[in-house]
């Protein structure tokens, strides 16, 4: 079974194709459906190349749900499955407001626990750092939500007169020897501190000696790299967890 999964973002949407345990095809879309032409050109083109029996959607911006459902329905023939928290997801949910949890992160849930088994925490580096924890009986728990990384050093260049804006991504030295270098260090190993920190802090709450650590996201490789934590980097994660969300239902 293949389907196409839409994965609409606050500052991008991941459009890819899942069959069984393989994602393909996967294009990332600056500004999601506000680029309708690009939005238009990247559906047709995918699926030219390939046949599909549905499709998934997960939004965590409502505002635009309607117009996705639409756009994709013109191309794919029909409507998109949309997870919620009603969905089968291969996971339980134990949390109060469980409709309050984004679908993003049920899919990252749902996609971690199928290739990690549980225990397992998930870090999605995104426009938000979030941590989902699922526990040793494949329940969703809850987690933590933290700045993203653009958040933090855009708030920086907005709020200050002198620092400028830096681009996140190269190694940095031990000592910045110029201002963006300055930042950038602050950036990168003062997120790796947050991370640890919190990482700690979650396990400290298992109950279980060994948890696997999964990281997803736009930043997770340029955070963890050389970091020292067993993180295992999935960039196609929330994709495979919503294939993985559309077989179940």
């Amino acid at each position: 079974m293949k389907c196409l999964a839409v994965d609409v973002g606050n500052t991008s949407v991941a459009i890819g194709v899942v069959s069984e345990k393989r994602v393909s095809s996967v294009v990332h879309i600056k500004g999601g459906i506000s680029s309708f032409n690009e939005v238009e050109q990247t559906l047709s083109c995918i699926l030219s190349k390939v046949k599909i029996d549905g499709a998934v959607l997960c939004s965590v911006v409502p505002s635009d749900n309607r117009r996705w459902k639409k756009v994709i329905k013109k191309h794919v023939g029909q409507y998109p499955f949309e997870v919620t928290h009603r969905s089968k997801l291969g996971v339980s949910i134990d949390y109060p407001k469980p409709a309050s949890i984004g679908p993003d992160r049920l899919a990252n849930a749902s996609g971690a626990v199928a290739k990690f088994g549980a225990p397992v925490i998930v870090a999605d580096f995104g426009t938000a750092l979030t941590f989902d924890v699922i526990s040793k009986d494949s329940s969703y728990i809850g987690g933590v939500i933290a700045p993203g990384l653009p958040l933090m050093t855009e708030y920086l260049a907005d709020r200050t007169e002198l620092l400028p804006m830096i681009r996140l991504k190269g190694r940095c030295g031990k000592v910045g020897r110029s201002t963006e270098g300055a930042m950038r260090i602050g950036a990168h190993v003062g997120y790796r501190g947050m991370v640890r920190e919190i990482i700690s802090h979650l396990k400290d709450g298992l109950e279980s000696e060994q948890v696997a650590l999964c990281a997803t996201g736009g930043f997770a490789t340029w955070v963890l790299e050389d970091a020292g934590m067993p993180f295992v980097v999935e960039p196609n994660l929330t994709l495979f967890g919503l294939g993985r969300i559309y077989s179940l239902n």
